[in-house]
């Protein structure tokens, strides 16, 4: 859903913040941008309480940074945060991969596979936006089946600092084969019931990332953005 379309009077704080944060994620609202409460609000139809709250939110998770009486703006693409964003993602990653298998059922593995086959034609369309729902789809499945809420709540809340990365270069970071075997790999190990090498694989995917991440910022692949 555009920027730009109204947003209805039910939740509105709820769904300021998706908006925006799904906006942060496309691109729309772009790393280092200014932004204004005013501004937004005139963009969404509203008044400027429930854009403040959001923008407050969205500077909780990283999102948006604010020096008072100076500026609001979307958070820069920094190297370092990123490294230690995924640093944390990849231990939760492996914990909750480790914790699910042992738990999970024949119809999560199932799960599994359905969403690697809509990621992979995701993939073969190009479609970034539907591959990565297929992908967050994928990795939903063991973090559900670990039954941890506080460890679901804050994956939850990093992902998107890493998804704004993955928008921009789908093709480069995942949009290859790689993902697609390495998710099929996955899915057997998962199926053996050894959680300790689905874990260590579910780590190498992360720390691989990690690299082709690097590889960007060393590159300047962002330096326009």
């Amino acid at each position: 859903m555009s920027l730009d379309t109204p947003v209805s009077r039910r939740l509105l704080s709820d769904e300021v913040f998706h908006r925006l944060r799904d906006s942060i994620v496309r691109g729309e609202l772009a790393p280092g941008e200014k932004v204004k409460d005013s501004e937004l609000a005139e963009r969404l139809g509203l008044s400027r309480t429930p854009v403040r709250e959001a923008l407050a939110r969205l500077a909780d998770i990283g999102l948006v940074e604010a020096k008072p009486g100076v500026y609001t703006r979307i958070t820069p693409l920094d190297r370092r945060h990123v490294a230690k964003t995924l640093a944390v993602l990849r231990s939760l990653d492996q914990l909750a991969v480790e914790t699910a298998v042992p738990l999970m059922t024949e119809q999560d593995l199932r799960h599994m596979r359905e969403a690697n086959r809509d990621f992979e034609r995701a993939v073969a369309a190009n479609d970034t936006t539907a591959a990565l729902a297929a992908d967050d789809r994928f990795h939903a499945i063991p973090i559900a089946a670990a039954d941890n809420p506080v460890l679901t709540r804050i994956v939850e809340q990093l992902h998107p600092q890493i998804h704004r990365i993955l928008y921009r270069k789908f093709s480069t970071l995942l949009g290859g084969r790689n993902t697609i075997e390495h998710h099929d790999r996955l899915i057997e190990v998962c199926g053996s019931g050894d959680a300790e090498a689905a874990s260590q694989l579910s780590a190498q995917h992360w720390s691989e990332l990690g690299g082709h991440i690097n590889e960007l910022f060393d590159t300047d692949q962002f330096a326009d953005e």
